[in-house]
């Protein structure tokens, strides 16, 4: 019971931190490429400001990696985009790896538990006979609620497993069109970008 105890903690800790870490406004803030696009048409674009969209949300930071880039070509663009959205995926996954592994073997331990209280049970049958089947029964009952733990701390664990991993796949599309969207204007915008306006802002 106490690994399925201990388990349980953990996950409901991974839980609540994930769900407070995946929320869309922290990860893709709205109007982040508009607000872009209006710096780049303004001549605003400095390096601060990249520096201060990369610190504020996951969607910044793979942002900030393409417009630190802004001068190279679309392809070394979108290459810088995709190092930096790897390790952003990496960071959206933290922990659910944890959370998976409890949900796996939550159950294995409550049946563990239970082999070992129908040992003791078996062996009080052969100590002490079958004559008083009372505290067979209750030897039996108190064996298999560590089965029904085990099942109650998986079946949650799975299930918000399966959500958080949805959550993250949503947000990395989001990301990705995000992505697509600033460098099209990057490259719309590449007169801008190349002129003395903005090399003087960069």
């Amino acid at each position: 019971m106490y690994p399925i105890i201990a388990g349980s903690i953990i996950a409901l800790g991974i839980v609540l931190e994930r769900l407070w870490a995946l929320q869309t406004s922290k990860v893709t803030p709205p109007h982040l490429v508009a607000t872009i696009w209006h710096w780049i048409r303004e001549g605003q674009l400095e390096r601060s400001k990249i520096e201060e969209i990369s610190r504020q949300s996951a969607l910044g930071r793979i942002l900030a990696a393409g417009l630190s880039n802004r001068h190279l070509d679309r392809e070394r663009i979108k290459e810088c985009i995709e190092d930096a959205g790897r390790q952003v995926v990496h960071e959206l996954e933290r922990y659910l790896n944890t959370l998976g592994t409890i949900a796996a073997i939550s159950p294995l331990l409550g049946l563990l538990g239970t082999v070992f209280g129908m040992i003791e049970v078996f062996n009080a049958i052969s100590t002490a006979g079958v004559g008083n089947a009372a505290p067979l029964a209750s030897g039996i009952s108190v064996a298999l609620i560590t089965t029904a733990a085990g099942l109650s701390v998986a079946i949650p664990a799975l299930a918000f497993h399966r959500y958080l991993h949805g959550r993250v796949d949503e947000l990395v599309i989001r990301m990705e069109e995000e992505a697509v969207k600033m460098m099209d204007v990057l490259h719309n915008n590449r007169e801008v970008i190349t002129s003395g306006k903005a090399g003087k802002t960069a």
